[in-house]
């Protein structure tokens, strides 16, 4: 009997069914839970062994339940700030990201937003509160007025078949440049429309060879085109370290970029403030519904790869800035819708966060330009097959659109067969597109560097 007791205690004591007691808030080493959860749920997770190694997960088993996996990873991930997602048939734990939810947040979040407004009226309302509340959180009633006087650099123009490109850099706040390369018809007769091309984050920044074609072909269609470095690419390298790109105040410099270079192309006597376009993939989609949004110039927007209401972007210099907070919270479908009732083509694929937009995103803008009567003006161009990119087939749906809505000949970007022709674009190699030289050594004796000079400039202008 006394053997039987001994055995007993020991089994009590030193191997507990539950290791954990309210005494030690019910704790569990979080790699043991992951283990736990695997085995019941019978799934696989995978992360970063940094990630979970050391952590400690107060009322662990409380926090399971068998009736929900879904809920159970939130309950047991979400006082690191980690989610996860589907990675190869395995969950992959993350750190949380505040830009990215899931498909069926997206759902909940438009149907929440569509009982905010319901006709025309009360949407203007909304809009109004989001415009200035987007330009408020961009800091551009400080960001604006610190405009510099110096003048534009421009190079000489190289010519080419149908179109010119000559560099340009603009001082927009002091001592920070922007450069980038302006594309024009060979042969101009009358007034043009002017089309921006905000850069996405692309292997080669703006210089990669699809982008030059998108921007000689603006240019052969009749367009005065433009393009130029995100902050800290670029020629921006000659004077930021490439991490400041992913500092809040990037989005607030990038989208005044924007406005500068406009500023510039609307100076141009051949240019025609009526007709004026913005298009661009990824990053650059980010850029063109944000500029859509909140600048009145725009009249024609065609973002790319970028349409989602579940992911407002992962870089900084998309999000950073409050933007989204706007309104008590708003996403990137409802900041494309802001540009109704003006002509719209949402440009999609199956391979990325714009997968859901013929379904989800779509509809919710159709309805808003339904509030106007101009469901003819918003188009999407879905291709199911194709990933993250701004591929020939996206840009031939883009000159079409453009063509159409701003009276150009498309013929013109033709072969004899009628198959859109790119070859007559010259590609240029990356130090042609410089406006400062190829090793720098034009760049203005005023241009800042660096991050602590970067911040002082701000801060003198109140930012």
């Amino acid at each position: 009997m006394k053997k039987l007791l001994t055995a007993f205690l020991v089994l009590l004591f030193a191997a507990p069914l539950f290791a954990q007691t309210a005494d030690e808030g019910n704790s569990r080493p979080l790699a043991d839970v992951l283990q736990s959860i695997e085995k019941q749920f019978h799934i696989q997770f995978k992360y970063d062994k940094k990630m979970i190694d050391g952590k400690q997960l107060q009322g662990a088993d409380w926090r399971i339940r068998p009736w929900s996996l879904e809920k159970t990873l939130q309950a047991v991930l979400s006082p690191f700030d980690y989610t996860y997602v589907m990675d190869h048939g395995k969950y992959k734990v993350k750190a949380y990201e505040y830009a990215r939810t899931t498909d069926e947040e997206g759902k909940e979040f438009l149907d929440y937003l569509k009982t905010l407004y319901n006709d025309k009226d009360s949407w203007e309302k909304r809009k109004a509160e989001l415009k200035s509340c987007m330009r408020e959180a961009l800091r551009f009633p400080v960001l604006v007025p610190a405009k510099p006087d110096s003048k534009i650099i421009l190079t000489p123009k190289r010519k080419y078949d149908g179109y010119t490109v000559e560099n340009f850099a603009i001082e927009t706040l002091p001592g920070v440049y922007v450069c980038g390369s302006i594309y024009k018809p060979a042969k101009i007769k009358g007034k043009c429309p002017v089309m921006l091309n905000p850069n996405g984050h692309f292997g080669d920044g703006r210089y990669r060879a699809d982008q030059q074609k998108r921007c000689a072909m603006e240019a052969r269609m009749g367009i005065i085109a433009a393009d130029w470095d995100l902050f800290a690419w670029g020629e921006s390298l000659l004077q930021f370290d490439g991490t400041l790109h992913r500092i809040s105040a990037a989005q607030s410099i990038q989208t005044l970029n924007t406005t500068r270079v406009l500023d510039y192309l609307l100076t141009l006597k051949e240019a025609d403030s009526k007709r004026v376009g913005i298009t661009g993939g990824s990053g650059g989609g980010s850029m063109t519904m944000l500029v859509s949004a909140i600048d009145d110039r725009i009249t024609l927007s065609v973002p790319v790869v970028m349409l989602s209401s579940h992911f407002s972007g992962g870089c900084p210099c998309e999000s950073g800035m409050p933007t989204h907070l706007c309104g008590n919270r708003t996403n990137n479908a409802e900041v494309a819708a802001m540009f109704a009732p003006k002509p719209l083509l949402a440009i999609t694929d199956g391979g990325d966060w714009s997968s859901t937009v013929p379904t989800l995103e779509y509809p919710f803008l159709q309805r808003t330009y339904g509030f106007y009567g101009a469901e003819s003006q918003v188009e999407d161009a879905h291709f199911p097959a194709e990933g993250h990119d701004y591929g020939f087939s996206k840009r031939k749906a883009m000159y079409e659109f453009v063509a159409k809505h701003f009276g150009l000949n498309i013929n013109v970007l033709k072969d004899a067969a009628g198959a859109f022709d790119e070859s007559k674009v010259t590609i240029e190699k990356e130090p042609q597109m410089y406006a400062f030289g190829p090793k720098g050594e034009n760049l203005p004796v005023n241009a800042i560097k660096g991050k602590e000079a970067l911040m002082a400039m701000l801060k003198k202008i109140g930012f």
